[in-house]
C-alpha cells in the first residue's frame, strides 16, 4: 500500500474515533431523556424539510417503512407529530411536526450546542485552533453529504 493510502486509512481511523466519541458525548444532551436518537433525527428532518410521507421519511432515515411507521406512531402518541391523509391518495399519509415536537428539537440543539461550547472552552483553544475546527467542520459536512 502506498504511503498516501496508509495516511488516508490512518486519518480515517483517527476521525472515526474522534467523531464517535464526540457524538456519544453530545447524544447525552437532549430535551427528553426517553426520546431515542432516531426519533430526534426524524423530528429534526421534519423541522428542517417540512412535511414528508412515511415512505420518504423512511428513505431519508435509512430505515424500513414498518420501522418508520412504528416510530411515527410513538411520536404521534406523544404529540410531537401529526399524520395528515393525502387529499389525492387516501393510502398515502403525510407526517408533520407539531409545535411541541419543534420545541423538543430546538431545546435538544440548544443543550448540545451549550455542551460542545463548554467542551471547547475546557480545552482552552486559541484562535488558530478554532479556525482549524471551523475548516474541519466544513470538510466533515462535505464528507458526510458526499
Amino acid at each position: 500500500m502506498s504511503d498516501s493510502l496508509e495516511d488516508l486509512d490512518a486519518t480515517a481511523t483517527q476521525l472515526r474515533l474522534a467523531v464517535f466519541r464526540l457524538a456519544r458525548r453530545l447524544r447525552c444532551a437532549r430535551a427528553l431523556d426517553a426520546m431515542s436518537d432516531a426519533q430526534l433525527a426524524v423530528l429534526a428532518a421534519l423541522r428542517v424539510h417540512g412535511r414528508h410521507t412515511l415512505s420518504r421519511l423512511a428513505e431519508r432515515e435509512h430505515v424500513t417503512a414498518p420501522t418508520m411507521s412504528a416510530m411515527i406512531n410513538g411520536l404521534a402518541d406523544q404529540g410531537f407529530v401529526v399524520r395528515i391523509p393525502d387529499d389525492e391518495d387516501r393510502r398515502r399519509v403525510h407526517v408533520e411536526i407539531t409545535e411541541q415536537g419543534a420545541e423538543v428539537v430546538t431545546e435538544t440543539i440548544r443543550r448540545r450546542d451549550e455542551l460542545l461550547a463548554g467542551m471547547l472552552r475546557e480545552v482552552d483553544l486559541d484562535d488558530h485552533d478554532l479556525s482549524v475546527l471551523r475548516e474541519a467542520a466544513v470538510l466533515l459536512k462535505r464528507v458526510a453529504e458526499g
